[in-house]
């Protein structure tokens, strides 16, 4: 509704006020007083922007009786009341409107913005489309349809349409940010790439390509290459906070911590600061093995920002990383409270109670991680390690064969499975689990070492790893 309702332009707060105060006297002594179009237009802005919808709409009609032949106020009513939930009401007068100016783009704009509201995508580009006949902002009308595709998951076509917008205006920001958004959500990074590339090369100094290449090359994992495309878009605006952030990200995925550090700090000179640059400077700290730091640093996202459970999930981790996990672990309690369907919250959770002996609650944590995310291999392993730790050697064969389920080419899972069968009397079967992992990967046959190291000392064992050797 924002292009709609235009802001208050060519009177001050005081002559606003003044138009608004003789309105409502108008209204109180049951009067009829003049107002032009103008001043009509400022009177509804402003209840609209009151969120006073009942007063707009009271407005409207009192400019409707003054101007009864003037679609702009039938418009804003079809507006108001769409945004108050009557959008049948709103329709019916759009119609009454059309029968009026058939031609009317805004008419069109509004009609496909409710039919947009209801669900009804077709009706919406439908008319979306009729407001391309008549209007000067084509590339706005073509950004509106492209929204309804991506509102369906219509991505080729929504990138068909934004595509078509930034021919006819290059400079839409919007448009160039959306299609980059279209492109990783229809897993085309290498087609997002060539894009705003040939984008550059007409129009070397638009920042929002510049920025998007970036973003692209960073999920091609082309870290280098990113952080040169955020250079050059910091380059024609220094004060880009969001191309430093981006650029600290991947300097960050190189493991250049601290040159990652000094620009995540470069954006605190050009933004508020948020809780998240802070939590990346502290995992960046905590990379470093520089706890006190990364402590710091993570205390500073909470205090800005509670509710973000990696910073809380951070704490613990460094805490436990100091020795300290007693405490961490309450801190790791905190970000499963904020997060409760984070599987990996779950899982160094789990793993933080074991260290500590919780075996039951690490037994619960592990059960909730298989039920959030049963294709995580690891916990599969970890959990029936916790089990074989308390002697549960039954209960530990169960979880490894429900995990050889989901994971049937695991190696690890079936040298682990293997080791368990052997520490019970079950040879023969082992066997069978110890080639299958063999002929899975030779390389990690040491995990039926490190699980029973008395086995290096059985020679039928060593010589049937040795037989699968290349």
């Amino acid at each position: 509704m924002s292009e709609e309702f235009n802001e208050q332009e060519n009177k001050t707060p005081q002559q606003l006020l003044m138009l608004v105060d003789r309105f409502e006297e108008m209204l109180l002594n049951n009067k009829h007083y003049f107002f032009d179009t103008d001043e009509f237009e400022d009177i509804i802005d402003y209840y609209f922007d009151k969120n006073n919808a009942k007063k707009a709409l009271q407005a409207i009609d009192f400019a409707i009786s003054q101007y009864p032949f003037s679609s702009v106020f039938f418009l804003r009513k079809a507006q108001i009341l769409a945004a108050t939930n009557q959008s049948q009401k709103a329709l019916e007068i759009l119609s009454y409107v059309e029968s009026m100016e058939p031609s009317n783009t805004e008419l069109f704009m509004t009609k496909g913005s409710i039919y947009s509201q209801m669900g009804l995508t077709e009706q919406a580009i439908e008319n979306f489309k009729k407001a391309v006949e008549n209007t000067e902002e084509i590339d706005e009308v073509y950004l509106a349809i492209a929204f309804e595709f991506e509102n369906t998951a219509k991505f080729n076509d929504a990138i068909y349409y934004l595509k078509k917008a930034i021919r006819f205006n290059p400079e839409n920001e919007a448009a160039l940010y959306e299609l980059a958004f279209c492109y990783e959500l229809n897993g085309q990074s290498e087609e997002s790439v060539k894009y705003y590339t040939n984008f550059i090369e007409r129009h070397p100094y638009t920042i929002t390509a510049w920025f998007n290449l970036g973003v692209a090359y960073n999920r091609l994992e082309l870290y280098e290459k990113a952080i040169d495309a955020y250079d050059y878009a910091i380059a024609i605006q220094p004060d880009f906070a969001s191309a430093y952030f981006n650029k600290a990200n991947s300097l960050a995925n190189l493991n250049q911590f601290d040159n990652a550090i000094e620009v995540y700090k470069e954006t605190l000179k050009f933004e508020e600061p948020e809780a998240i640059t802070y939590y990346y400077i502290g995992e960046c700290y905590e990379k470093k093995e520089d706890y006190d730091r990364a402590l710091v640093f993570y205390n500073k996202a909470i205090a800005l920002n509670a509710q973000l459970a990696d910073a809380w999930l951070g704490i613990g981790i460094v805490l436990d990383a100091k020795e300290r996990t007693s405490e961490g672990i309450h801190y790791i309690k905190k970000a499963v409270e904020l997060e409760k369907e984070n599987a990996e919250y779950w899982h160094i959770y789990g793993e933080l109670q074991q260290k500590m002996q919780f075996y039951e609650d690490a037994e619960l944590s592990f059960k909730k991680v298989i039920e959030l995310d049963p294709d995580n291999a690891e916990v599969w392993l970890d959990y029936a390690n916790l089990l074989f730790e308390q002697e549960n050697k039954n209960g530990s064969l169960e979880i490894l064969a429900e995990g050889i389920k989901y994971h049937p080419q695991n190696a690890e899972l079936q040298y682990r499975i293997s080791a368990c069968l052997m520490s019970i009397g079950q040879k023969q079967e082992a066997l069978g689990f110890l080639q299958n992992a063999l002929k899975l990967n030779y390389d990690l046959h040491n995990e039926l070492f490190d699980y029973l190291p008395q086995l290096k000392e059985n020679n039928s064992i060593t010589d049937l790893i040795e037989s699968y050797k290349k």
